[in-house]
């Protein structure tokens, strides 16, 4: 059984100088401290990634070059994957401008592997606001954006995923990690012909039905086998670089 396997999940709290509301957490999944905000969702979604290891159903992924972490929250998948595929790179997109924050100070031990984008995932360029109504439970990682009406000044920018591919200057993307609080279903709905091809895996969070709908119908004839894992919807081509690659979650 290999490191990855057999290492446990740690946790250890640091106060970090003059912010008592933030904590270091440490786990043997990261290669780096990250840090966590208090009276936050951050320490559920360190859980689900470090303890639960939510991502682990794609360990086995080869040739992992770009991995695309829409939705990035605090940067812990991010965090996984950096420390799991040590020659990929991630680009992370994140909207929240306090949860952009904290995504930068965790991903900065990095370095150059990483790109942060503050921005909102759509599928064209536009400008969003920031939805008035809380989604879930309201907190840090259920924060959903809309596209600004006429007369309405945008928040934040919206970027695609085409785009983001074109600008990394790869050819395709290793992995597509998407959390984005329903924006799924306008992300996978139009304009997405151009970079769905180039994806090796997916792991997604569908929130509702109509994502589901809007995303199945999106992948449909593409070469991906799907399976569950927890929360997630996993799709995968089943043959990667020319190599036979196990669909299983």
């Amino acid at each position: 059984m290999g490191a990855w396997s057999m290492a446990k999940f740690q946790a250890a709290e640091v106060l970090l100088g003059a912010r008592p509301d933030a904590i270091r957490m440490r786990s043997a999944y990261s290669d780096h401290p990250l840090h966590c905000r208090r009276h936050s969702s951050d320490a559920k979604v360190f859980y689900d990634v470090f303890a639960m290891r939510e991502y682990a159903v794609l360990d086995d992924a080869r040739e992992v070059d770009l991995i695309i972490d829409c939705g990035a929250n605090v940067g812990y998948s991010s965090a996984y994957f950096l420390s799991r595929f040590p020659g990929a790179n991630v680009i992370a997109v994140e909207p929240d401008p306090k949860n952009f924050e904290m995504l930068s100070r965790n991903l900065a031990a990095w370095g150059p592997r990483t790109k942060l984008i503050q921005a909102g995932v759509w599928s064209h360029p536009c400008g969003l606001v920031f939805s008035q109504d809380n989604y879930r439970d309201g907190r840090e990682w259920a924060i959903q954006v809309r596209e600004a009406r006429q007369g309405e000044e945008a928040q934040v920018t919206a970027i695609d995923i085409g785009t983001l591919l074109r600008e990394s200057g790869r050819e395709r993307i290793s992995i597509l990690k998407v959390d984005i609080e329903q924006a799924e279903k306008v992300v996978f709905a139009e304009n997405f012909d151009s970079w769905i091809g180039r994806v090796q895996n997916i792991a997604i969070e569908l929130h509702d039905p109509e994502c589901e709908r809007v995303f199945f119908r999106a992948i449909e004839g593409l070469g991906f086998d799907v399976c569950r894992s927890g929360e997630l919807t996993v799709c995968r081509k089943r043959v990667a670089a020319g190599r036979e690659i196990s669909a299983e979650c």
